[in-house]
C-alpha cells in the first residue's frame, strides 16, 4: 500500500495561547480565531524492506534527516526526528518508509508541525487498519506532540489542519467547538500580506512561561489575557460584517498585548517591519504564534497591499505566497502494484 497525505498550516488571528489548558478555563468566553492557509505539510508512506520485513524508516526532506530503526518499538526515545518517533511508536507501524516535507519555513509559527503532526497521524491510521474519528486523531496528535515537545500543546492548531477554512475555536468549561465563520474566503486573502522574518521561534518555550506566570498569580499577564479574549471577540464580530479597518486595529490592540506577556515575544527586527507595513498603509499587524519570530502578517485595504508588500520586503521580511485553504486533511491511498 502506498499512502499519500497533507493538511495546511494556519493564521493565528486572534486569542492564541488561550488555547492551552487550562488558560481558557480562567477567561469565560475564552476563542481563538484561525484561517488555514495553502502552505501545506506532506507525508508519504511506502513498503520498505522485503516482505514481512519490520524495519522502519524515516525521512524529513526538511532537514534532510534520517532515522532508520529494526522494529517501531526503538523510537519512542529517540532524540532524532522525535515527533515522528513518537508517532510510529504509538501508531506500532512496521515495515514502511515514512517521508514528510513541508512548504511552509522552519520555526515559522504557523503551526507546520500541527499540521504535519495530524498528516501523519492519519496516513499511520490507514497504514495499520486502524482508522481514527476527527476527534481521536486530534487527541492523538495534541498529546503526542506534547510529549515530544515536554511542554503542554494548544487545542486550535489541529482543527485548521483537519478542516480547514476560516473558523472560531470556542474554549470552555463543557469543551472546545470548532465553528466556521460566515465570511467569503476571498475576501479576506485581497486584505493579507503573509510574510517571514527569516528567524526562527521557540513556541514551547514562551508560551509556558507565559502559563506560569499566569498561574503563579502575575495580574499584569492575567489582565492580558482578559483583554486578547476580549479582543478576539472583538474581531470576530468585525471578520462577520467585513469591517476591515475594525479588525487591522483589533489585529494591533492583540499584538501590543502580546507584546507584553513575556521578553522576547517582539525584536527589534520584528518591530521595524511592522512600522514599515504601518507606513505603507496596513491597519495592524502581528507576529503568526507566539513571537520572537517566525512569520508575521498584516491586514490593509487592498490598493495599499502591494506598497505593504515592498515595504516588508524592503525591511528584511521574504514574502510568502499562499490563499486561504478550504480544504483540510487530504488523504489517499492505493495498492501496490
Amino acid at each position: 500500500m502506498f499512502i499519500e497525505s497533507s493538511a495546511p498550516t494556519r493564521i493565528d488571528l486572534a486569542g492564541g495561547t488561550l488555547d492551552i489548558w487550562p488558560l481558557y478555563l480562567f477567561h469565560d468566553g475564552a476563542q481563538t480565531l484561525n484561517a488555514a492557509i495553502s502552505l501545506r505539510a506532506h507525508c508519504s508512506i511506502r513498503p520498505y524492506g522485503r516482505s514481512r520485513d519490520r524495519r522502519v524508516r524515516i525521512v524529513s526532506d526538511d532537514t534532510g534527516m534520517t532515522v532508520e530503526a529494526t522494529h517501531w518499538s526503538e523510537l519512542r526515545d529517540s532524540t532524532e526526528l522525535r515527533l515522528l518517533g513518537r508517532l510510529l511508536h504509538y501508531f506500532q507501524a512496521e515495515g514502511l518508509e515514512l517521508r514528510t516535507r513541508s512548504q511552509s519555513p522552519v520555526g515559522a509559527g504557523i503551526a507546520g508541525s500541527s499540521a504535519l503532526n495530524i498528516a501523519v497521524c492519519a496516513a499511520l491510521a490507514a497504514w495499520t487498519g486502524k482508522p481514527r474519528t476527527d476527534e481521536a486523531l486530534m487527541q492523538i496528535a495534541m498529546n503526542v506532540e506534547a510529549q515530544a515537545i515536554d511542554v503542554p500543546t494548544g487545542a486550535q492548531d489541529f482543527r485548521p489542519a483537519l478542516y480547514g477554512g476560516v473558523s472560531a475555536v470556542e474554549l470552555g468549561v463543557d469543551g472546545v467547538r470548532r465553528v466556521p465563520l460566515p465570511l467569503a474566503a476571498a475576501d479576506l486573502e485581497r486584505h493579507l500580506v503573509l510574510a517571514y522574518t527569516k528567524a526562527t521561534r521557540n513556541s514551547g518555550i514562551n508560551n509556558w512561561e507565559v502559563i506560569k506566570r499566569h498561574i503563579d498569580g502575575d495580574r499584569d499577564v492575567q489582565a492580558r489575557f482578559g483583554r486578547i479574549r476580549d479582543i478576539a471577540a472583538s474581531m470576530r464580530a468585525a471578520l462577520e460584517r467585513g469591517d476591515w479597518p475594525a479588525v487591522g486595529h483589533q489585529i494591533a490592540e492583540e499584538w501590543d498585548n502580546r507584546k507584553g506577556l513575556a521578553p522576547g515575544v517582539t525584536t527589534p527586527t520584528i518591530d521595524g517591519m511592522l512600522g514599515a507595513a504601518r507606513e505603507a498603509g496596513a491597519f495592524g499587524g502581528k507576529v503568526c504564534g507566539a513571537g520572537g519570530g517566525g512569520c508575521l502578517f498584516c491586514i490593509g485595504e487592498p490598493k495599499n497591499v502591494p506598497a505593504i508588500r515592498d515595504a516588508l520586503q524592503n525591511a528584511g521580511a521574504q514574502l510568502l505566497e499562499f490563499h486561504i485553504e478550504r480544504d483540510g486533511l487530504r488523504l489517499d491511498t492505493r495498492r501496490a502494484e
